[in-house]
């Protein structure tokens, strides 16, 4: 049973705290170890297999034998006069032809200048044909792309790769090649069942930007709800103990059938551990794939539009409303359900399997009375988004004041990695526990102050909201430069943060801002999706 009348409290993470690697691209990873290897399969050849213990040099057969007709030259992958495998080297698992290498361009958005974007680079990860010409790679693998290409396993030939969709909760990405010589002598994947716990997993990937295969193999350790970092979201994922290097990111997870049961995406870095990598499964997988096919594109994992807490406190069970079932299925008062046997998983896994847009059935214990309530689940939408989704930033600039939205990249950008710690305090509690009241509500804020003359006074103003403008509330980005525009009394007065106060005189502010953009080189005032 849990409670949906208290806000789940959440602590601010530690600095020896251990975190996940958010990303497993070539750039920014570090790397434990690199295995360029092939799998091959544990038999030899029946040819092969005929001489394996004959010694010294072999008999002539008289050129017209009657008892054996001479054989014509053998005939391997559609060639003529190519020899056989030799004694010792095993055909290739078929499987592992449908991994492919990922390249991509990103150009990254310049958050603290908004108006500007970074320099591309380049990365390398894994992919892997799946049915339908398509493939399936990390969403982090292919974020902010310019161009991505495709390699084949053997191949000298990088094919132009169309993104179809990036789903940023799940860190999955769908792509397709319009080239049909990529799609030749390659079989899809197969997807078999979640695995259980100790089942044998073989990662199958282009670590550290190789151009072979690399197999590292484990075991599955853990199966519960993950914390995805990519996609600051908590989804079902695996716990395997096989390394998951730097460019194994897209790359399959087989099982010992040679099935795909989950896609590699994220591993531990910590001094403590070794060797601990996770992997999405198959029912997220799939999640993302028939959310695609459904609607056309990705639209995301739902939600129950909550917060919750534990209700193990006895006390507080007979004080509050208590959630007692999700779709017929009862939550225990730590938040889990039944998962398989001997294993229970929280309750979120439940809302999980569904899709935005579907209906479900929520029991309620309210004033000593069982409700039952009919909810449509949506997206969920926060008041500090977890990601951009590629879309350039928004910005609107007035005498030097760089105003624009706050996200989880911008603090990224404003205050790296660790911005959990080093971040506004005010801004980490609207992050960590704050919703939004309307769906387009943002929170502004004063990214910098381009000294001027205008603006003396001011020039240590960074990163404080944006409250009101003369008296009204500042609902989000685009109604703030609205009515900057459209306002013509003497007198520009911003309230922020910490009760402080801004004010410019409204028509040199106007005036200035001509000279300050010139100086700056910033094309315009106001960023594109924000124009009238």
């Amino acid at each position: 049973m849990v409670s949906d009348g208290k806000r789940k409290k959440r602590d601010r993470k530690s600095k020896t705290q251990t975190t996940l690697d958010p990303t497993s691209s070539t750039i920014n990873d570090e790397v434990f170890s690199v295995n360029n290897v092939e799998i091959v399969n544990s038999t030899a050849p029946t040819s092969a297999k005929k001489h394996e213990n004959r010694r010294g040099r072999p008999k002539k057969r008289p050129k017209h034998s009657p008892e054996k007709p001479e054989k014509p030259p053998p005939i391997v992958n559609g060639e003529i006069g190519v020899a056989p495998p030799v004694e010792g080297v095993n055909r290739v698992v078929p499987e592992m032809d449908a991994v492919v290498k990922v390249f991509c361009v990103h150009t990254e958005p310049n958050l603290s200048l908004p108006w500007q974007r970074k320099r591309q680079y380049s990365s390398s990860s894994s992919g892997f044909v799946i049915c339908g010409r398509r493939v399936l790679t990390n969403a982090h693998s292919v974020e902010h792309y310019t161009q991505v290409k495709l390699k084949k396993r053997g191949s000298d030939t990088k094919y132009l790769a169309t993104v179809l969709a990036i789903g940023t909760e799940c860190d999955i990405a769908l792509l397709t090649v319009n080239d049909d010589e990529f799609w030749e002598g390659v079989s899809p994947v197969e997807f078999g069942e979640l695995p259980a716990l100790q089942d044998a997993v073989t990662v199958v990937g282009y670590p550290i930007g190789g151009d072979t295969i690399s197999v590292t193999s484990g075991v599955v350790s853990r199966i519960e709800i993950l914390s995805y970092v990519h996609g600051s979201t908590e989804l079902l994922g695996l716990q395997i103990d096989a390394a998951i290097n730097s460019g194994n990111s897209g790359g399959p997870a087989f099982n010992d059938k040679g099935e795909c049961v989950g896609i590699a995406f994220q591993s531990l870095k910590h001094e403590d551990a070794e060797n601990i990598g996770y992997v999405i499964p198959t029912p997220v997988i799939k999640h993302f794939i028939q959310d695609y096919e459904r609607n056309g594109s990705y639209t995301g994992f739902p939600f129950l539009g909550i917060e919750w807490q534990k209700m193990e406190n006895p006390d507080m069970r007979m004080a509050m409303d208590i959630i007692l079932s999700f779709d017929r299925v009862d939550i225990a008062n730590d938040g889990t359900v039944p998962f398989r046997h001997g294993e229970r998983i929280g309750f979120s896994y439940l809302i999980s399997q569904k899709y935005t847009g579907d209906n479900a059935v929520i029991k309620v214990l309210r004033n000593s009375m069982t409700l039952e309530f009919d909810i449509k689940l949506s997206t969920q939408r926060r008041l500090i988004p977890p990601h951009v989704k590629g879309k350039p930033p928004s910005y609107y600039i007035i005498a030097g004041f760089v105003f624009t939205t706050v996200s989880v990249p911008y603090l990224r950008s404003e205050y790296g990695k660790e911005y959990e710690l080093e971040a506004p305090i005010k801004l980490l509690d609207k992050l960590l526990h704050s919703m939004p009241q309307s769906p387009d509500e943002q929170i502004v804020v004063v990214s910098q102050v381009l000294v001027a003359d205008i603006n003396i006074g001011y020039e240590d103003i960074v990163n404080t909201q944006v409250v009101a403008f003369n008296g009204k509330p500042v609902k989000n980005l685009k109604s703030l430069a609205n009515m900057v525009e459209n306002f013509d009394d003497e007198f520009l007065k911003f309230d922020l943060e910490y009760d402080q106060i801004v004010v410019l005189r409204t028509k040199t502010a106007k005036e200035a801002t001509v000279d300050i953009l010139t100086t700056h080189g910033i094309p315009s005032a106001i960023s594109d999706d924000l124009k009238p």
